[in-house]
């Protein structure tokens, strides 16, 4: 038997696009493997909302959006005005957020993920924005309405970070953790590594998409240390906010120091550490020198990787290659398939 699962889709950028794409490829794979099919009922972009109950007919959408459509002029559902009028509004099971990341008040997401959460419908973020600004209060309003909370692609993108803590390293004392969490520097500085200026590296993630027009949540360690508070929040059991990270980004590096080092068997990395004292727990996000033979000094290019240094399960490492949305759009569709699977 199959169960139909509705999906809306806040936010149409390059990982819903993904999603969407990931949808058609795989529906045959969901049905036979997991009894399931998941449509895709609503969509929004920074332009407005589009709603069909008997779902989005998605190799369309994705057509009109590669024409420079907006959403809401799609001909196959209902317009609406906003996000959020969907999230209210439309009859779905799972919300997913996709859209920007807004760290000044988190919307549109913030809203949007608070209403389908008292709605009692589920959420599944790649929007790091929502955790970062509430993350206590969308978990507390959560379990108030027994609704669904899955994040795992929020912290580098497919890799299951936030599964691995949360799941399977039960009863373990992590005491500290570190990583390479952003592509985009970790791409910079490999480059800068192999003698190529910053402006040229910057410019070449810009061309494939994987930096902003605006790069300075990458270079500057932002969005490392967002992933580093949902780490800390979800996973290390604290509650913290940014201003509990020290962030120092990879603006001043210069090719001289960043060539030195090679030269000397090291790599600089920016790194984000959550460690463990007498005197509590210290978070930073840094370029540090590491040698080029460990771990981190092998998360090259595009890669990103973790660390958890724990007592009953010893030192953990994981790593992965990823060169587009791809991978991200995989976590969200695993985040939905555990979800509808619970439901």
């Amino acid at each position: 038997m199959i169960r139909t699962t509705q999906l809306i889709l806040i936010g149409f950028g390059s990982v819903h696009r993904a999603f969407a794409r990931l949808l058609l490829e795989k529906r045959q794979t969901l049905a036979r493997r997991y009894g399931l099919a998941c449509i895709v009922v609503g969509a929004a972009d920074s332009r407005g909302a589009i709603f069909q109950p008997d779902g989005l007919d998605l190799e369309a959408l994705l057509a009109h959006k590669a024409a420079g459509q907006s959403v809401a002029a799609f001909p196959g559902g209902q317009p609406l005005p906003d996000a959020l009028t969907l999230a209210r509004t439309a009859d779905y099971d799972i919300l997913l957020e996709a859209s920007p990341v807004n760290l000044t008040d988190g919307e549109p997401a913030l809203s949007c993920v608070r209403a389908a959460l008292e709605r009692g419908k589920a959420a599944v973020l790649a929007n790091k924005a929502p955790l970062v600004l509430d993350f206590e209060g969308l978990h507390t309003l959560a379990q108030a309405h027994d609704a669904g909370l899955a994040f795992s692609a929020t912290v580098c993108g497919g890799l299951p970070v936030i599964n691995v803590g949360q799941r399977d390293l039960v009863a373990a004392d992590i005491h500290k953790v570190e990583g390479i969490f952003n592509s985009t520097s970790n791409y910079i500085l490999t480059r800068m590594a192999a003698g190529e200026p910053y402006e040229d590296a910057l410019a070449e993630a810009q061309r494939r998409g994987l930096a902003e027009t605006d790069p300075s949540l990458d270079v500057d360690g932002w969005d490392t240390a967002n992933k580093l508070v949902i780490i800390a929040n979800a996973i290390l059991g604290l509650s913290v906010s940014l201003e509990d990270v020290s962030v120092t980004g990879i603006r001043e590096l210069t090719g001289k120091q960043i060539a030195r080092a090679r030269a000397e068997g090291q790599r600089v990395r920016l790194i984000a550490t959550a460690q463990r004292s007498d005197a509590g727990w210290r978070m930073e996000v840094r370029p540090r020198l590491v040698p080029a033979t460990s771990f981190l000094g092998g998360v090259d290019l595009w890669e990103m990787g973790v660390v958890f240094h724990t007592d009953i399960f010893e030192t953990m490492y994981l790593k992965i290659d990823e060169r587009g949305p791809t991978a991200t759009a995989a976590a969200m569709l695993r985040d939905a398939v555990h979800l509808a699977r619970l439901a």
